[in-house]
């Protein structure tokens, strides 16, 4: 392409075009069709020394590079499988947009992806992010990226690097998309693959934090449409304002879950994420298999009550939407539970045996309630 205008080449873009008419037109910038390249650099500027306190000593190179490194011990792992998930926050992040807060949806975003591999019994390495947004606001950015990178030192995983997008006329006016991408190893012979579990194991229910970050379709229907209720309200049955209890970020059970694998033997882990209950659990389970869930068999935190009587939504629809109350559930033998059980609750999570697992009458693999 030629730098300058000369006979039969292309006008230079740093300085004016001629039109037919004579007139000088002012080139077109990036920076004109919506795309701030200095915001993008200030923000990469931001949230670097944020991935930085996540790292891990396996971590080599830094933000900033085409790609992120992470050198596996060979002293440590013997026939090591990685195991990799991906996952995003979902229409959660509207509550964010309409509260204005965004420092606690990135831990959304790293749980359901670190909870998901660690069913396998995977221990979360690193993660990656991808924040997309229309107009790009490195403060607003940083918030996010601040939550990621909570979210990851509670999973004990580097943040080594994501992508920040800037793309003017696809986000609505102030709105993102986060997503995030995890990557963990566990060795060959100790991978959780559900096959394992057998009539009479018992289903170990673990306290989730309230809604996660499964079911806000039908969340911010009722309470935005149907009730109308502001966020901002307080509501004596949760202890805090509506909004507050709708931001709660999902719990991250990769430190108490490991250490319970390390001492019990566990046959299935299934993380209850969208689906709930009934899409969740069989999936850590082989064929043959019913997992029987005593209903009333734990507590279920309010806000699940709260929707059931707002929306009204029937029973079904409740357990097939939500967790209502188990953020994951662990499969094991019955002589295990009281020693998984006092672990969990030295970690600070609460616990309960919520049903056992069943032959099936028709060889296949589902969920009954009792």
């Amino acid at each position: 392409m030629a730098t300058s205008s000369t006979p039969g080449s292309i006008p230079s873009p740093s300085s004016p075009r001629p039109t037919g008419s004579g007139e000088r037109v002012t080139p077109t910038s990036y920076r004109q069709a919506g795309v701030d390249m200095e915001a993008g650099y200030e923000t990469v500027r931001r949230i670097r020394e944020l991935a930085r306190r996540t790292y891990r000593p396996e971590v080599r190179g830094d933000i900033g590079s085409f790609g992120g490194f992470f050198a596996l011990d060979p002293t440590r792992w013997r026939r090591p499988l990685l195991v990799s998930g991906s996952d995003g926050v979902g229409t959660k992040l509207k509550i964010a947009f309409l509260l204005n807060r965004h420092d606690t949806v990135g831990i959304d975003c790293v749980a359901y992806c670190v909870n998901d591999i660690l069913c396998q019994g995977a221990e979360p390495l690193f993660f990656l992010d991808y924040y997309a947004t229309g107009h790009l606001d490195p403060a607003r950015a940083e918030q996010v990226v601040a939550g990621v990178a909570e979210g990851c030192r509670q999973a004990g995983c580097a943040l080594i690097g994501g992508e920040t997008a800037e793309m003017p006329g696809f986000y609505p006016e102030d709105e993102y998309d986060l997503a995030g991408f995890a990557v963990g190893v566990v060795e060959e012979e100790r991978v959780i693959t559900g096959q394992r579990v057998r009539p009479a194991d018992v289903l170990l229910g673990l306290a989730s934090t309230g809604l996660q970050s499964s079911g806000y379709s039908l969340v911010r229907k009722i309470v935005l449409e149907q009730r109308r209720l502001p966020l901002d309200r307080y509501l004596p049955e949760l202890g805090r304002t509506l909004g507050e209890e709708l931001l709660a970020p999902t719990a991250i059970y990769v430190r108490p879950v490991l250490r319970l694998l390390r001492v019990v033997d566990v046959h299935g882990l299934a993380n209850i994420s969208g689906g709930g209950l009934p899409e969740n659990v069989p999936r850590a389970m082989g064929e043959g298999k019913v997992a029987r869930v005593r209903v009333g068999s734990w507590p279920e935190p309010p806000i699940f009550d709260l929707l059931r009587h707002w929306g009204p939504v029937e029973e079904e629809e409740m357990r097939r939407t939500f967790n209502l109350g188990l953020g994951m559930v662990a499969i094991l033998p019955t002589d295990q539970v009281d020693t998984a059980r006092r672990l969990l609750q030295a970690e600070g999570i609460a616990s309960w045996p919520v049903g056992e697992v069943v032959a099936s009458s028709d060889g296949r693999k589902g969920v009954e309630f009792v």
